[in-house]
């Protein structure tokens, strides 16, 4: 079995720059292409099933527009503070949800992987568990999950605690003290309850660039403290050094809080973040390392389209020599080629 690599590479929703994301097809080609690991988005349906989407508004990844029978579940929700218009996972049951097709999120940037449109059903998380399982038989070496818990505040105020879903649904797979298992949020009182529930594994906080948490928000309203808060050293080190509940094992943040950016919005160079959190004891994640032009640094663009490739090696390259602990690539190929270089 071979060691643990740095950085860790996690096929983000499987190989997604290449097939519809969270489908079997994305997450088998992650592992064919090299991934240490993938990354599934959980969200529940009506009946209590943990499915893998984005998000739980689907109108955006499947065919669920096309199916005139739903017609009528179109409607509007606040969602973490954000009004959204679609059709949502709360309001079908699995059966039902088993009958879409996957799309592909991206269209405008991914051409070849939306030619997939409409080819493959969506997944559950057991259904994952056991591709896992396969794929690191197949291969003889120990592949992981890095699961991320989707707007847990909110499934709970409606009935549907993700933290006890998700624990119970591991332990029935033999999952729960998997130690390729790593479960993720930008929601660190859902990390907490599933520490409650007996879940001992890695817990990684989700920090995002701007904003801040949703159960902050619910908590304490305007007042919330912001993720900003959570990425200076203090935050840091508070992160690292709390009581078990509360400890997490590492932050996962924005791939560009990574960089170094002038005014140009060109990279100069790397941030202190990974210094500063290693100090603190944490491990750092980084998402997600993508190739085309609209996610690189100015300095790192080549060519007109948005969609084109740029100097992604570049980029890449730049984010891994920061020390990184593990990074999501929709590409993960790409990915491993260039940690491999290095």
């Amino acid at each position: 079995m071979r060691a643990r690599p740095s950085p860790l590479i996690i096929g983000h929703r499987g190989a997604c720059g290449y097939r519809p994301e969270h489908t079997r097809a994305a997450y088998e080609l992650a592992f064919a292409l090299g991934a240490d690991a993938v990354e599934p988005d959980i969200v529940a349906s009506r009946d209590g099933v943990l499915v893998l989407r984005h998000e739980n508004e689907i109108s955006g990844t499947t065919d669920v527009a096309d199916h005139a029978d739903f017609a009528d579940r179109r409607t509007t929700k606040l969602i973490d503070g954000i009004e959204l218009t679609g059709w949502f996972t709360e309001d079908f049951t699995w059966a039902e949800l088993s009958t879409l097709r996957a799309h592909e999120r991206l269209a405008h940037l991914r051409q070849p992987s939306s030619s997939f449109d409409g080819m493959y059903p969506i997944l559950r998380l057991s259904d994952l568990v056991d591709i896992v399982d396969r794929a690191s038989e197949d291969s003889a070496r120990l592949l992981g999950i890095v699961a991320e818990i989707k707007h847990a505040t909110y499934f709970e105020s409606i009935g549907l605690p993700l933290d006890e879903l998700v624990t119970a649904e591991l332990a029935a797979a033999g999952w729960r003290d998997n130690p390729a298992l790593t479960v993720e949020s930008f929601e660190k009182t859902v990390l907490a309850k599933l520490y409650s529930r007996g879940y001992r594994g890695r817990r990684i906080y989700l920090l995002d660039a701007d904003g801040a948490p949703a159960d902050r928000v619910a908590a304490h309203g305007s007042a919330a403290s912001g993720y900003a808060d959570d990425v200076t050293e203090i935050g840091l080190y508070a992160l690292g050094a709390a009581e078990a509940a509360q400890r997490v094992d590492g932050v996962s943040v924005d791939a560009s809080m990574l960089l170094a950016l002038d005014g140009a919005g060109n990279a100069t160079g790397a941030s202190d973040l990974v210094d500063d959190a290693h100090a603190a004891g944490l491990e750092v994640y980084c998402w997600t390392l993508r190739p085309e032009n609209a996610f690189l640094a100015s300095n790192f663009r080549r060519g007109d389209a948005e969609s084109d490739f740029g100097d992604w090696r570049g980029q890449f390259a730049l984010i891994m020599r920061t020390g990184v602990d593990a990074v999501f690539a929709d590409h993960p190929d790409l990915a491993v080629a260039v940690r491999d270089g290095l």
